[in-house]
């Protein structure tokens, strides 16, 4: 057991995979509580083992919800979170009262290149070829650093350890919505290789003729997304693995001008079990994500918009009898050229930075996790010290959790020199003299786990209370007569989230989660809330299998309360604001599975049953058209034969 547990340490998520596979199974894993997870602790641990609360999703929860990206996932099997449109229908993420420059999305734990007002591009995280998600809500800075205030959300790849295998698939529904995909791995002696290719299009989608409504159609879209990763392991003890990946996506803003966006992404990583204790990984990873306008008639292509990370980490890992010491560091370059900036002009940064973390085991019972971590970040002339603590106490059925997270953002390169005309409406501008964001994070958490007969169940609830300074956002100059980017008061974040998974032998599922998020902002701040007090997502499914036949019949739903918003009537004058109220919404989801000789899938979903629309859409409501109706087909083309 001491040699698996360090090579997972050593080679992360694959072989995480392996180790659960591996592990003993009883009555309680029906419910995922025996999977192994990496992104809270950065070493492997079950996930009823975990100091921190962990959010699985799982990759029979993928296909049960039958999503072609990240965001069509989350926001059937997340309460708590929202994806709304910004300008220009670019999508921003609320989770919890946190943006997206404060919730970290991670691909196999490394960072995305590229932003487009705060948010990464989520189109690009595509479910080909994902095994699993692990979501970690609350501060995670001391693992992972900046921008991991309000949450991690990590997508982990699936390794395959068969000697060949094939599949082909694809979906079509309304609005001549295509989703074309191949994955295909081969294993052979000391060398292992994945291929993942998806193809995406849909035509625009056209929503309201009212005129109060700001979002009218929604624009077509063509994407694609090749992926490869392979391992070579030319000694049991080392372990190389190597990945590359291009994205493209082209965006009909117009009929003579379209939105272009490439991605160029590769990594190199190397694990070596120096002794059966011991282990130490070495890893390089490079994100380039640009942005380009596309004239139809003159056929120009020009790129205004670059973004180049290039990261370089190292980790080392001792198991000291039950207790497990984690050091690292990280350096980061970050370079950036943007049409924001004054004369389309180009910056660039260096991020240090060294952490440690402690996992001991005090007792059969008891453990606790300590963790340090210090940054400094050039161009800011920015350093940070963040900590935490987090201890356990559990028995075979009920978990008792306490955690404190300290959390920090360094002001990004486009916030500090930012010099950009907004439609000739007014002018934003950067500010070089930013401070970091900071936040302390406390949560209780309780757990209980247990079957009766043939029942398996388990309840998860979550409090918490986030203190965030200098939040970084903008607001009027008068000296400048624009805006500009500041630090403003200091806000509050309180909640409670809660869950409940169940399980029959007999094939029934039901999983219910609740989320209530409040924020505290000071009157006069150039920022209000308009986060959803109350959201809930559930799920009720049954599998039932034969020999060469099976199914799966699988009823998701949402639900957003509604929300009082003050907005500001003038961006010059934070004192005059107007009490705004959005609708909630509820959208529920049918999707039905059939699986044919194990090697045929054939899918059938109902998006929207109810037929929901929006009286008038806006940013924050669903951008739905009504019910949407999908088919799909599957083949794993080597199980035919």
């Amino acid at each position: 057991m001491k040699r698996i547990t360090i090579i997972c340490m050593a080679v992360g998520a694959t072989c995480a995979d392996m180790f659960a596979q591996n592990t003993d199974t009883d009555s309680i894993k029906t419910l995922d509580l025996d999977q192994v997870v990496v992104t809270a602790t950065r070493t492997p641990k079950t996930l009823k083992s975990v100091p921190v609360v962990t959010r699985l999703i799982t990759e029979a929860d993928i296909k049960k919800v039958d999503a072609t990206n990240v965001q069509d996932l989350l926001v059937q099997e997340l309460p708590g979170l929202e994806f709304t449109y910004s300008m220009n229908q670019q999508t921003s993420i609320n989770l919890s009262g946190f943006g997206g420059n404060s919730v970290l999305f991670l691909v196999d734990g490394e960072r995305l290149a590229g932003e487009t007002l705060d948010n990464v591009d989520y189109s690009r995280l595509n479910l080909d070829n994902v095994g699993r998600i692990e979501i970690v809500k609350g501060a995670a800075s001391t693992l992972y650093g900046s921008n991991a205030i309000g949450g991690v959300v990590n997508i982990i790849s699936r390794s395959s350890s068969e000697p060949f295998t094939l599949n082909l698939n694809t979906r079509y529904g309304r609005h001549n919505e295509w989703r074309h995909g191949l994955n295909t791995s081969f294993c052979a002696g000391k060398w292992t290789n994945n291929i993942s290719v998806q193809r995406t299009s849909v035509d625009r989608i056209k929503l309201s003729d009212n005129p109060e409504s700001s979002i009218k159609n929604v624009y077509s879209n063509n994407t694609w997304n090749v992926k490869e990763k392979f391992v070579f392991a030319p000694i049991p003890a080392l372990r190389l693995t190597g990945r590359a990946g291009f994205f493209f996506r082209e965006r009909e803003s117009s009929e003579t001008s379209h939105d272009r966006y490439r991605d160029y992404s590769a990594g190199l990583k190397g694990a070596w079990n120096i002794t059966d204790l011991s282990s130490v990984e070495l890893s390089y990873s490079f994100d380039q994500y640009d942005k380009s306008d596309y004239n139809t008639v003159s056929h120009n292509d020009i790129r205004d918009y670059s973004n180049v990370q290039n990261i370089t980490r190292m980790i080392f890992n001792q198991k000291i009898e039950n207790h497990t010491l984690t050091i690292g560091g990280d350096y980061l370059r970050d370079y950036l050229m943007t049409y924001q900036f004054a004369d389309g002009g180009e910056r660039s940064q260096h991020n240090i930075d060294v952490f440690g973390q402690f996992d001991w085991q005090a007792a059969e019972h008891c453990s606790l996790l300590t963790g340090i971590r210090y940054d400094y970040f050039s161009e800011a002339d920015a350093n940070s010290v963040t900590g935490k603590v987090a201890a356990m106490y559990n028995t075979p059925h009920c978990s008792l959790r306490m955690n404190y997270a300290g959390g920090f953002r360094a002001p990004t390169l486009k916030e500090m020199y930012m010099e950009f005309d907004m439609a000739s409406i007014f002018m934003i501008y950067g500010n070089d003299k930013l401070k970091p964001e900071k936040s302390n994070n406390f949560s209780v958490s309780v757990e209980h786990a247990s079957n009766i007969k043939h029942l398996h169940h388990n309840f998860v609830a979550t409090g918490y209370y986030n203190f965030v300074s200098n939040r970084i956002t903008t607001a009027w100059n008068q000296e400048l007569n624009g805006m500009k980017y500041i630090n403003m008061s200091a806000i509050k974040v309180i909640g409670v989230d809660a869950a409940y998974t169940a399980k029959t032998d007999a094939g029934f599922g039901l999983k219910l989660s609740y989320a209530f998020v409040h924020e505290i902002i000071k009157k006069g701040e150039p920022e209000t809330s308009n986060t959803r007090p109350h959201t809930a997502t559930a799920r009720i499914d049954y599998d039932k299998r034969w020999r060469n036949y099976g199914f799966n019949i699988a009823l998701s739903g949402r639900y957003l309360s509604p929300v009082d918003v003050e907005e500001y009537n003038s961006t010059q004058d934070n004192s005059e604001t107007t009490r705004v109220s959005y609708d909630g919404y509820s959208i529920w989801k049918l999707t039905l599975t059939q699986r044919i000789w194990k090697a045929i899938s054939l899918s059938f979903a109902a998006d929207n049953i109810f037929n929901y629309k929006p009286k008038v859409y806006y940013n924050n409501s669903p951008s739905t058209s009504g019910l949407v109706c999908q088919v799909g087909l599957s083949v794993d083309v080597d199980k035919l034969f």
